[in-house]
């Protein structure tokens, strides 16, 4: 049997990602945050933590924290089941997703199922090729992602199509053309570019897509909120990658202008998830695969 405070100090630990903010988390001492790791450790016979200036979770760590979430959400769904819907208590689901999916369409299409069930979102913004990884280490019980092979354990949920396109103010992307108005590379690449975060591989793409370029160097900004992202494209800073939906979100905002018109890229997402979900986590994955079947572009037919 595992200790279920055994449990609680570990998943606190990698939470917080060290003793000390665990110990202040759970109201304990760091030495009882850490004997009660220890004892799981020795219970089990392995590291469940890489200690260091920030503890992370061994492959074996990953494991149980997967499973301390299911149990968590299992538990607040059969007590909620004994009280007959009567003073139900509120619930905390992690979950990764991108920046550009979180405000386009994911929150508001889980908001009346978060208010309906008294679910608390603990939402982690990561870049869409890298939220599995969250997924993986049992930081959360899903996530968007371009990923489309299930990790095990997991399923993997076509959502739809994100369409981005490459956006500057139009006085910008005039100095990316020719006087015969033709976009060439040497011109778009002496202008820097407006990106999200170091992760942020969309320019790129877009650069071999449509020019053919890989490894590109040219100057860059990073910006890594929406707004600021945004509001730096329109301040002419440099050009940047923005979705359709943000796009046709801008009524009343500084105009925007395509740099290469009708050069788009195309992001298929997934809903990756437990394959054994609790009753509150397939409401959830629900909601998320109704939500982007109405905000999202379907997926190719190959897909």
């Amino acid at each position: 049997m595992l200790d279920a405070r055994q449990l609680e100090a570990l998943a606190a630990v990698v939470e917080h990602g060290s003793f000390t903010a665990a110990a202040q988390a759970l109201a304990l001492t760091v030495a009882a945050v850490s004997l009660r790791v220890k004892a799981l450790e020795a219970q089990l016979g392995q590291r469940l933590v890489v200690r260091g200036k920030t503890v992370r979770a061994t492959p074996a760590g990953q494991a149980l924290l997967a499973h301390v979430k299911q149990v968590q959400l299992m538990e607040a769904d059969l007590l909620e089941r004994l009280a007959g819907g009567a003073g139900q208590r509120w619930q905390s689901v992690p979950v990764a997703i991108n920046a550009d999916s979180a405000a386009a369409w994911f929150l508001p299409g889980v908001a009346p199922l978060l208010a309906r069930q008294r679910l608390l979102l603990d939402l982690t913004i990561d870049d869409q090729d890298h939220t599995h990884e969250l997924l993986k280490n049992g930081s959360v019980i899903g996530c968007v992602t371009t990923r489309a092979d299930a990790m095990r354990g997991c399923v993997a949920e076509p959502l739809g199509v994100m369409r981005y396109r490459c956006v500057a103010t139009p006085a910008l992307a005039a100095r990316a053309r020719t006087p015969q108005g033709r976009v060439t590379p040497h011109r778009l690449l002496a202008l820097p570019a407006v990106i999200f975060n170091r992760k942020d591989a969309l320019q790129d793409v877009w650069l071999v897509q449509h020019f053919g370029l890989r490894g590109a160097r040219y100057p860059r900004h990073f910006m890594p909120a929406v707004d600021a992202f945004e509001r730096a494209i329109e301040l002419g800073l440099g050009w940047g990658m923005v979705p359709d939906m943000h796009l046709q979100a801008r009524a009343g905002r500084t105009e925007l202008a395509e740099v290469l018109p009708g050069a788009v890229v195309d992001v298929a997402l997934y809903w990756q998830h437990w394959e054994r979900e609790p009753p509150t986590a397939q409401r959830l994955t629900r909601a998320i695969r109704d939500a982007a079947r109405a905000a999202l572009q379907p997926m190719p037919a190959a897909a």
